[in-house]
């Protein structure tokens, strides 16, 4: 076992703030890494140290590994938690950092490599009796033969890059005339996204609901999961909502599906924070889609059900410590909502937008948490993800914690940029949502653009009411100094009288 006493956030904005947190609450020394247009963020001055590593293109800063490594070496860093995204998921960024003689907090890169490719995914997890989509076992090389297996399967079908993601490199093929078209348009993609053409195919869940188990394993062979998030509420393939616990499934399901998250990480040797994602048909039936080797955005509601400081389980993991939680000691105790606040448009089709933060009053109160990245004045950069902070709610059930989140988005203030704040609005308030009926089909189902106006207005009278009060306050404080001034003389009567007014 290896003690940390230093570790390096390679990442920014929020999450490199939450990693922070818990490595200060550790005694744990910390230091932030940042590009040129991060100079003035939060997690910069944050952290015990700081340096800039390059200009603004996340190519010329939060992606060069090997500047990374070098500032760690100069410090005298022991470990490096990637948090999620840049180089996460790097399994040659995993190797570099461990061959340097630093902890990677994270799994190992031979498991990265597993998980980060679908088809060897599917290829491990298949040692275990685990549910799988119907499709091809590899990569589409002779098209004729998978328009054979196609029909086999039965459209629709999915086309899918075998190192994709967040949607990019997958196309929905409706019937065999158009199977050519789409097939050169995810080969294209993939390749231009991943570096990386090869394709394969699954049978398309129509009205899916995307259900993700939370795992942590140690380096001993120990691996217990926490439960299940539910992720359907999506735009663009991209996850807006989620919850914990999902409103879908049946304790014997979570129960079942808990089992297949371990496996699947059992199959690769997993170790650290995962996320193994499933499907959910219409009939109830799961089905294994891939294993995220890293912690995810939407960890906040996990942690919130269970009580557990996933990034605290993290560090121990990586010193060698074996997990002192057993899956016995784990409960669900009441629910989470998660909505990401991006700064995005969802009244013009989830534009992203960038500008200055001109208002940013952040929520408060009892089951409230904000995870977030900014402050008031600050700009919205167009390099990076358009995320500007989660916002959580806590509640004894799903019913409170859906009314926290209506109270919470109605007091969380922001100008300067369109955020996705009414849509999240929109949604808690849906039947639909209410209710639980919904898939990731939901954005396309049961919402258009228009439906924002009156939420957009009203958010927009409030927002003027408060920016009207403080101009007020700030009047008002003008005049109170004044009228000192002018009476520092006046008799003590007086001055008592002018200060009470």
């Amino acid at each position: 076992m290896r003690s940390i006493k230093k570790i390096l956030v390679a990442n920014r904005g929020e999450i490199a703030l939450r990693i922070m947190r818990t490595a200060r609450e550790m005694n744990i020394a910390t230091v932030a890494v940042f590009s040129e247009a991060d100079r003035k963020s939060p997690h910069v001055r944050y952290a015990d140290e700081a340096v800039c590593i390059g200009p603004a293109p996340s190519s010329e800063s939060y992606l060069r590994g090997d500047k990374i490594i070098q500032v760690c070496k100069d410090l005298n860093v022991d470990a490096i938690h990637p948090g999620y995204g840049f180089l996460s998921e790097n399994a040659g960024f995993a190797k570099m950092v461990q061959e340097a003689g630093l902890i990677f907090i994270g799994p190992s890169p031979e498991a990265i490599e597993i998980m980060g490719s679908k088809l060897a995914a599917k290829q491990a997890a298949g040692q275990y009796n685990i549910p799988m989509v119907p499709g091809t076992e590899t990569a589409i090389t002779d098209r004729t033969e998978a328009k054979t297996r196609a029909r086999e399967i039965g459209y629709p079908i999915l086309i899918k890059a075998s190192a994709g993601g967040g949607g990019k490199g997958m196309r929905v093929v409706n019937n065999e005339a158009d199977f050519d078209e789409q097939m050169d348009r995810a080969v294209s993609e993939a390749q231009t996204s991943f570096g990386d053409g090869s394709v394969f195919i699954e049978k398309y869940i129509t009205s899916p609901k995307h259900i993700e188990i939370q795992v942590l394993g140690d380096q001993h062979g120990n691996i217990i999961h926490l439960f299940e998030r539910e992720c359907s509420i999506q735009r663009r393939h991209q996850k807006v909502i989620e919850e914990a616990p999902s409103i879908s499934i049946s304790n014997e399901v979570r129960v079942e599906m808990g089992r297949c998250a371990i496996d699947v990480a059992r199959s690769c040797g997993y170790y650290g924070a995962g996320t193994v994602e499933f499907i959910l048909d219409e009939q109830g039936n799961f089905y294994f889609l891939e294993m995220n080797t890293r912690l995810q955005v939407e960890h906040p509601v996990t942690e919130q059900i269970t009580g557990v400081d996933l990034v605290k389980q993290m560090i121990f993991i990586a010193e060698g410590k074996p997990l002192t939680l057993k899956q016995t000691d784990l409960s669900i105790k009441g629910h989470a909502i998660e909505v990401r606040v991006y700064a995005e448009d969802a009244a013009n089709h989830f534009l992203p937008d960038v500008g200055t933060l001109h208002t940013y009053v952040k929520p408060a109160g009892n089951g409230v948490r904000v995870d977030d990245g900014f402050e008031l004045g600050m700009d919205i950069p167009i390099y990076y993800d358009p995320m500007i902070a989660k916002l959580i709610t806590y509640g004894a059930d799903r019913n409170e914690a859906i009314q926290k989140m209506i109270r919470a988005i109605d007091e969380y203030q922001i100008s300067g940029v369109q955020t996705t704040l009414p849509f999240c609005k929109f949604v808690m308030k849906h039947p639909v949502f209410v209710s639980g009926n919904f898939d990731t089909n939901f954005v396309s189902n049961h919402f258009q653009p228009g439906m924002l106006v009156g939420e957009i207005r009203e958010d927009a009278s409030k927002l003027a009411a408060i920016i009207t009060a403080q101009l007020m306050q700030k009047a008002d404080s003008g005049a109170e100094k004044s009228a000192g001034l002018e009476n520092k003389k006046a008799p003590g009567w007086k001055r008592r009288s002018l200060r009470n007014l």
